[in-house]
């Protein structure tokens, strides 16, 4: 009886190892495609991954494109950027990119595609100048006792005026005594605020202080082409009336002399610009004058730069890298856009500035007023330093 009970028992061992069988092979089956299924899925996603990289390699091609379109004068938007299946570097990855244009503006679409995957962007574009802020350097900001900065010809979308620089050193922007700047102040990339700015009794800034979320490249100024290939005149030294484009040697205006510009002019200066004692550049009323400055500028006491348009985007003076002094002591109201990313801008001027500048470094005398005008934003594709940047970004 002890046996048959035994052999009872090891008969019914086998249907309990057949369902241990079972068991593990249906957990080692749902391992194997949780597994499989894990593994497809990281493949598609890398794949969308690397399709949306592919398709932002795509628009930036893009609009590193448009950006070298603009240095060619005059600008042709008959023809755009285009691309097709471009591989992208170390994958399998390609891109297609359009440019496209309603008249009104430019569209950039592109997209990236990796194994089945295919991701799409588009962005519109903007020309943004150099004149964006009112005052930018690449150093020290200085307004001394009683100096103000303020604005006009903005709107109401045009948010508050701005001054900044890339330093972050202590002190950076220094505001003396009752000293005024009507709007923000940025400091350089990861500067404090608190240590870059330096305020003394009754000064103010009405805005925000805050740093820069990137360092503002200031692009070298290059001359056109077609005006350094003109032959060199003699430096000018006497008064006289200019009506067309030049280059030349240098100016130095004796006392009391003045020069002209009736017409649309631009002129290429090799060397330092001086102006002597009352001695006075005058931009008629239908002139208008962009200087290309390889030296320095000194307007000695009494002098003026005149610009009887009254408005800064009629007169706009390009400092050449070799450019590294400017000195303004004007008799009258100084009206013109500086840009300058070599040279120390100083203004000794009781009379009012009005316009930008783009500057090393920058300082405003006692009493001065800088008044920025927000026009000076407006750009057009065949002006000086302008850049395409993306105005808004979005993926299909």
């Amino acid at each position: 009886m002890s046996k048959l009970l035994q052999s009872k028992r090891r008969g019914s061992a086998v249907p309990l190892a057949l369902l241990a069988v079972v068991i593990l092979l249906a957990t080692g089956v749902g391992l194997l495609r949780l597994g499989l299924n894990s593994r497809i899925f990281s493949i598609r996603t890398a794949s969308d991954i690397t399709a949306r990289c592919a398709a932002d390699a795509g628009l930036t091609k893009a609009l590193f494109e448009m950006n070298e379109k603009l240095k060619v004068r005059p600008w042709d938007g008959r023809t755009l950027p285009q691309a097709t299946n471009v591989s992208l570097t170390d994958c399998d990855a390609v891109f297609s990119y359009t440019v496209t244009t309603d008249g009104g503006g430019y569209t950039i679409r592109a997209t990236g595609t990796s194994a089945q995957a295919q991701r799409e962007v588009s962005c519109s574009l903007q020309l943004q100048g150099p004149f964006e802020a009112a005052i930018f350097t690449q150093g020290p900001i200085t307004l001394k006792n009683s100096a103000t900065v303020d604005w006009y010809n903005y709107d109401e979308y045009d948010g508050n005026l701005k001054i900044g620089t890339n330093s972050t050193e202590s002190g950076a922007v220094s505001l003396a005594n009752s000293a005024i700047i009507n709007g923000d102040v940025a400091v350089g990339m990861g500067g404090d605020p608190d240590v870059a700015i330096d305020l003394a009794n009754g000064a103010d800034i009405t805005g925000e202080t805050y740093p820069l979320t990137q360092e503002v490249e200031l692009t070298p100024v290059t001359v056109p082409r077609w005006l350094q290939w003109l032959p060199a005149g003699q430096t000018i030294t006497d008064g006289e009336t200019i009506r067309h484009s030049g280059k030349y040697r240098g100016i130095d205006l004796k006392n009391g002399e003045t020069i002209r510009i009736d017409g649309n002019v631009s002129l290429y200066v090799i060397g330092d610009m001086v102006l002597d004692n009352s001695a006075e550049l005058q931009i008629t009323e239908d002139g208008s004058l962009t200087l290309y400055l390889g030296g320095d500028l000194e307007g000695k006491n009494s002098s003026a730069i005149n610009n009887e348009t009254q408005d800064p985007k009629k007169l706009k003076i390009y400092g050449l890298d070799s450019c590294e002094s400017m000195q303004f002591k004007n008799s009258s109201d100084f009206y013109g856009a500086i840009y300058a990313p070599n040279a120390d801008v100083l203004m000794h001027n009781s009379a009012g500035t009005y316009g930008a500048v783009v500057a090393n470094s920058f300082e405003l005398k006692n009493s001065a007023t800088f008044n920025y005008d927000a026009s000076l934003r407006e750009t057009d594709v065949n002006d000086e330093l302008v850049s395409f940047t993306i105005r808004n970004w979005h993926e299909e």
